[in-house]
This record gives structure tokens, sequence and C-alpha cells, in this order.
């Protein structure tokens, strides 16, 4: 796990739409490294993309703002955010649940 930051925030998004088939996992992981958060990704067997990332606050913004858009293939048409535990240290894709 990370280190704690009293300043950090840990969320799961679940994003619907055009989401898969888009490269959005990839995009995702790609974009929370470069906002140097922490957390996975992965595809949900609905057809939806679930996600958790863990940082600080401005960075978390950040990335929900670049999740409503996604890769330029994707539509997202909805995204349902929640507080989520904090998840381990780096960022990775996972398999299909």
């Amino acid at each position: 796990m990370p280190e704690a930051d009293p300043a950090a925030v840990s969320l799961r998004l679940v994003i619907r739409g055009l989401v898969q088939g888009v490269s959005y996992r990839a995009s995702t992981a790609d974009t929370a490294r470069r906002l140097d958060l922490h957390g996975w990704v992965r595809n949900g067997l609905d057809g939806s993309v679930e996600a958790v990332v863990y940082g600080p606050k401005a960075a978390v913004d950040l990335f929900v703002e670049w999740a409503w858009e996604g890769p330029p293939q994707a539509r997202v048409t909805h995204i349902h955010t929640q507080l989520c535990e904090q998840p381990a240290a780096g960022f990775e894709v996972l398999p299909t649940r």
C-alpha cells in the first residue's frame, strides 16, 4: 500500500457507455500513472469499466474529469463514484470480472 496521506482520497468508479473495445483500460492506466495515482482498472462482465484510484484529491479530480472523455473512440454515458479503501501501490490492469 502507498503511504497514507490525510490529503489524499481513494475513489471507485464504474464507467458506463461505449467503454470496452476502445482501449479504455490502457488509456486509464496511462492517465493514472501520468497523474501519479495508485490503483487498478478492469472490464466488467456487464460492459462497464471499473477503476479504483488513490492519490492527492486534485489529481483524483483530474482523473475523474478525464474519465468522462476517455480515449477518442469511447462514449461515456454515466460514471458512478464512491469512496473506497486505499488500494495497493502502483497501478494495474486487472482481468475482467
